[in-house]
């Protein structure tokens, strides 16, 4: 069906009609101007994403329901990067003429599971008409209480630094998915090959916010004294962390988790894994610093990995690399030349 017999109210419609809210918090949902929240004793949350095609994600090998599902988790991460937790999801959608009621339907399939699986309400939709592709804007709401919100600015010295599941994957895996589309240009009807591969092709496709650890920490009673999630690279997370917290930082390169998948692919595409890990963004994982007293508890705790600690400002940021090098630590991103850069080039 063609998206102009319904027209833009009619989509909206078509998409929302059979939506149903179930937190206390969510008082209007769709329908209205605006959705109405109330929020007793709470702090409310606001994070915002978009995710723009040909920039964020590529429709020749990204199905539209894992677009619609990464435009809602990795918002959903930064309300648990905060210690808090999405309750209510608004979405805006830039839809050009190639794109018809079914294809909608399919990117909105993805929104929709991710709101059922993280417990988040859908209450609002827009949208719009694209000269360009599509764009994906999402903005959700969470809430925390006032004491238990952490921030990025609040790291100490002699803080232990932890980080969630491994890094690097969603990377390789980007760089699997670039390979095929490269390998198979201008064939119709082709199986790429991702044999042994598909949990890199998962962290990339279809990235996970990590509601566990924070409902882990909460469990064992661990409050972190600054966090962060892991969407632009390790490196440039934890130098946000330092500048904004105004300290230094050391890390160690053996401490760095890493997929065997991960490194397998690095090997094969002739990357430096530690660079992979260090800065190739899209892992979602929570960065997060603890008190130096809670290092046994931290131990304890499956999926968190502690790779180092935070020192004085003026010692910098380093990473001890496995020969006991130290070398300065550095925030790079990939360029279309397949090679990094820093942040300041």
């Amino acid at each position: 069906m063609d998206i102009s017999e319904l027209g833009k109210f009619g989509l909206i419609s078509h998409l929302t009609d059979h939506i149903q809210t179930s937190n206390p918090s969510t008082i209007k949902g769709l329908g209205d101007d605006a959705a109405v929240l109330e929020y007793k004793g709470k702090a409310v949350l606001l994070a915002n994403n978009l995710l723009l095609e040909g920039i964020h994600f590529d429709l020749t090998y990204v199905a539209l329901k894992f677009v619609g599902y990464k435009a809602a988790t990795t918002c959903f991460s930064d309300i648990y990067a905060m210690n808090g937790q999405p309750r209510q999801l608004s979405v805006s959608m830039g839809i050009s003429k190639r794109f018809s009621v079914e294809t909608i339907d399919e990117l909105f399939m993805g929104i929709e599971y991710a709101c059922e699986r993280y417990g988040v309400d859908l209450v609002g939709v827009n949208t719009y008409s694209s000269l360009t592709g599509l764009c994906i804007g999402v903005t959700v709401a969470g809430e925390a209480d006032r004491d238990t919100i952490v921030y990025r600015n609040t790291a100490k010295n002699t803080d232990l630094i932890c980080v969630s599941g491994d890094l690097g994957s969603a990377y390789m895996g980007l760089q699997l998915l670039e390979r095929e589309k490269a390998v198979h240009t201008g064939e119709t009807d082709f199986t790429p090959d991702f044999a042994g591969k598909e949990y890199l092709i998962e962290r990339q496709l279809r990235p996970e916010a990590r509601k566990d650890i924070v409902e882990l920490l909460a469990q064992n009673r661990i409050m972190p004294t600054s966090m962060m999630d892991v969407s632009d690279g390790l490196a440039s997370e934890l130098l946000h962390i330092c500048k904004q917290s105004n300290v230094g930082c050391v890390i160690y390169e053996e401490r760095l988790p890493i997929d065997f998948q991960t490194a397998m692919m690095a090997e094969q595409f002739n990357m430096n894994l530690t660079t992979v890990a260090l800065n190739g963004g899209d892992d979602y994982e929570l960065l997060f610093t603890v008190p130096l007293h809670l290092h046994k508890e931290m131990q304890a705790i499956d999926g968190i990995h502690l790779i180092g600690h935070i020192v004085e400002p003026e010692e910098n940021a380093h990473l001890i690399a496995r020969d006991g090098t130290k070398i300065p630590l550095v925030a790079q991103g990939w360029t279309k030349q397949n090679k990094y850069k820093t942040e300041n080039e």
